[in-house]
C-alpha cells in the first residue's frame, strides 16, 4: 500500500531519528521533538476518547506558543480536521465558522477563553487541566491513517458576499508545501527560524510548522514586536525568517542604530509574501541585511504558493514576483478565456499540487474560480515579461491586504449597511507606508463617523475597522448600477 503524506509524519520522522533535538522554542520553554510527538499522541488520544471520529472538525484558538504545533500534530493524528481561529476575531465570527465547520470542540488558549461560544460539545483550555488531560492519556500514537488527499484544515478567509468561505486544504497540499519550502528557503534538519506571522493564517503555519515538518527548530514570537524580533535572531541564532512587507516597515522605522545593537550574522535567509514588498523597501532589506538573500513570493490560501523571485533576480527583477514555483503551471487570459501576450495584462490562473480542495459548503464558489482543466484563477491581474517574470498589477476583486491580513470589502460593508442613518457604503483599500494599504469607507447617509465606528465595534475585529471614513452625497455608479470604486479612491473627499 502506497504511503500517505500527512502533516503528522514529519514530528513521527525526526522523533525517531532526533529525538533530543529541538523542535519549539518559546522563551524559556523547550520541546523536544521526542516530547512533541509524545505529547501530539497524548492529545490524539484525548479528542478520540472524548467520541470525536476521523473527518470530525477541531476548532484552534491559540497564538504563537509552544503548544500549536503540537495541537495542529494531535489533530492530524487523530485523522481530524482542524479549524483554526484568528484570535482577533469577535465572537460573533467566531461562532459562525464554528457553525459552518460543523466544530462541536474547541482547543483554545486561556487568555482567550472569553471568545468561547455557548453549547460546545467539549472545551479544552490550555492550562493546568490541558496538560492533567494529556498527562492522563495514553502515549501511544493512536496512527489514524487518512488519505493525504482528505483536508487536514478548513482554513476560513472573508468572503466577499460578507460570509467567510471555508478552504478545504489537504494533507498532500501542505506537506509538499512543507518539503518545498524546506528546500526553497532553508527550514529543513539543523535549521533554525522564528515564528512571526501568526501561526492560524496560512502562510503563517506553512512556514513555522514546515520546519519542524522537515527537521528544524522554530522559536515563538508570541505577538510582533520589531525589536524583539531583532534580539531572538541574535540569541537562537536564527537563519531563515519569514516576513510580511508591514514587519519590514517597522524594522525600517526602528532606523540602523537598532538593528546594529544586534548580531544578526546569523540570518542568511529571508522570505516575504502577503503583499508586495516597495521596491525602495526591498532595497532597505538590500542594504541593512547584506548577508540574508532575500525571496519574494506570491500565492493565496487557496492556490498555495505560486511563484517566488528567488535571490538571483532579486535585485534586477525587484517588483517582480518571479517565475512559477515548485510542480506550478501559470496562464494569464483575457476576459474571453484566451491566452495574453508578455507585456500584456491578464488574469492569473494556477495549477499545481498545492491547490485547495474546494470551498467548504459552497460548491458554487469553487466552480467559479476553478476551470475544467483544473486551473484556479487567483482573481488577481499580472503580466509577464519577456523571461517570464510575473509581475502582479492590479487585483480583480476588491481584496484588501493590510498589515498582511486579507479583507473583504463587502463584509465591511454589509455591517455599515446596518448601522442606522446609513443608506449605503463602499470600502476600498488605499495605500499606507505602514499596512500596505489601509481600510478606507465611504458612506452616503446622515450617520457620522463617530456613529459607524461605535456600531462596528462589536461586529468586527479590529484589523477590519475602516482607519478613515468619508461621509458623501452619494455613491458614483456607472449605468449598470455598478459602484465606481476607483473613482472614490481617485476623489480624495475629507471625512467629516
Amino acid at each position: 500500500m502506497r504511503a500517505q503524506l500527512s502533516i503528522a509524519n514529519g514530528v513521527r520522522e525526526f522523533a525517531a531519528a532526533t529525538p533530543s533535538a529541538i523542535a519549539v522554542v518559546d522563551g524559556n520553554l523547550h520541546l523536544s521533538y521526542s516530547a512533541l510527538h509524545e505529547r501530539s499522541s497524548r492529545l490524539a488520544n484525548v479528542l478520540l476518547k472524548a467520541g470525536l471520529t476521523p473527518g470530525d472538525s477541531v476548532a484552534v484558538l491559540l497564538g504563537n506558543q509552544l503548544e500549536y504545533p503540537e495541537v495542529a500534530c494531535g489533530i492530524a493524528k487523530a485523522g481530524l480536521v482542524m479549524v483554526p481561529l484568528n484570535p482577533r476575531l469577535t465572537q460573533a465570527e467566531i461562532a459562525f465558522i464554528l457553525g459552518h465547520s460543523g466544530a462541536r470542540t474547541l482547543i483554545v488558549d486561556e487568555a482567550l477563553a472569553e471568545l468561547t461560544p455557548e453549547d460546545l460539545n467539549l472545551v479544552l483550555r490550555v492550562n493546568d487541566s490541558y496538560e492533567k488531560a494529556l498527562g492522563c492519556a495514553p502515549a501511544r500514537d493512536p496512527e489514524i491513517r487518512v488519505d493525504e488527499n482528505s483536508p487536514f484544515c478548513v482554513a476560513y478567509t472573508s468572503g466577499t458576499t460578507g460570509e467567510p468561505k471555508g478552504v478545504l486544504i489537504s494533507h498532500r497540499s501542505r506537506a509538499l508545501t512543507f518539503y518545498c519550502s524546506a528546500l526553497d528557503w532553508k527550514l529543513g534538519t539543523g535549521r533554525r527560524s522564528i515564528a512571526v506571522a501568526p501561526m492560524y493564517h496560512g502562510a503563517g503555519f506553512a512556514f513555522a510548522y514546515g520546519a519542524i515538518h522537515t527537521g528544524g527548530t522554530v522559536a515563538m514570537l508570541r505577538s510582533w514586536d520589531p525589536e524583539r524580533l531583532l534580539s531572538m535572531v541574535a540569541e537562537y541564532r536564527a537563519q531563515s525568517v519569514f516576513l510580511v512587507p508591514t514587519h519590514a516597515q517597522t524594522l525600517r522605522a526602528l532606523g540602523d542604530q537598532a538593528l546594529g545593537r544586534h548580531d544578526l550574522s546569523s540570518l542568511d535567509t529571508l522570505f516575504f509574501n502577503a503583499a508586495a514588498l516597495p521596491v525602495p523597501l526591498k532595497r532597505w532589506v538590500f542594504d541593512a541585511l547584506p548577508g540574508a538573500d532575500v525571496h519574494e513570493l506570491y500565492g493565496s490560501t487557496e492556490a498555495g504558493i505560486v511563484t517566488n523571485l528567488r535571490p538571483a533576480d532579486a535585485r534586477r527583477k525587484a517588483g517582480s514576483v518571479g517565475h512559477p514555483w515548485f510542480m506550478t503551471e501559470v496562464k494569464l487570459l483575457d476576459d474571453d478565456g484566451s491566452p495574453v501576450p508578455a507585456g500584456t495584462p491578464g488574469e492569473l490562473f494556477s495549477r499545481s499540487p498545492f491547490l485547495m480542495n474546494g470551498y467548504l459548503h459552497n460548491d458554487a464558489a469553487t466552480r467559479a474560480c476553478m476551470t475544467d482543466d483544473g486551473f484556479l484563477t487567483s482573481g488577481d491581474i499580472a503580466v509577464a515579461d519577456e523571461e517570464g517574470f510575473l509581475s502582479i498589477v492590479d487585483r480583480k476583486k476588491d481584496m484588501i491586504i493590510t498589515g498582511g491580513l486579507n479583507v473583504y470589502p463587502r463584509e465591511i460593508e454589509s455591517v455599515i449597511d446596518g448601522c442606522p442613518g446609513v443608506r449605503e457604503s463602499a470600502v476600498v483599500g488605499e495605500p499606507d507606508e505602514t499596512w500596505g494599504e489601509r481600510i478606507v469607507a465611504y458612506v452616503a447617509g446622515s450617520a457620522t463617523p463617530a456613529d459607524i465606528e461605535a456600531h462596528l465595534r462589536p461586529h468586527l475585529a479590529g484589523y477590519k475597522l475602516p482607519k478613515v471614513i468619508h461621509i458623501i452625497p452619494r455613491l458614483p455608479r456607472n449605468t449598470a448600477g455598478k459602484v465606481l470604486k476607483r473613482e472614490l479612491k481617485e476623489s480624495h473627499a475629507s471625512p467629516r
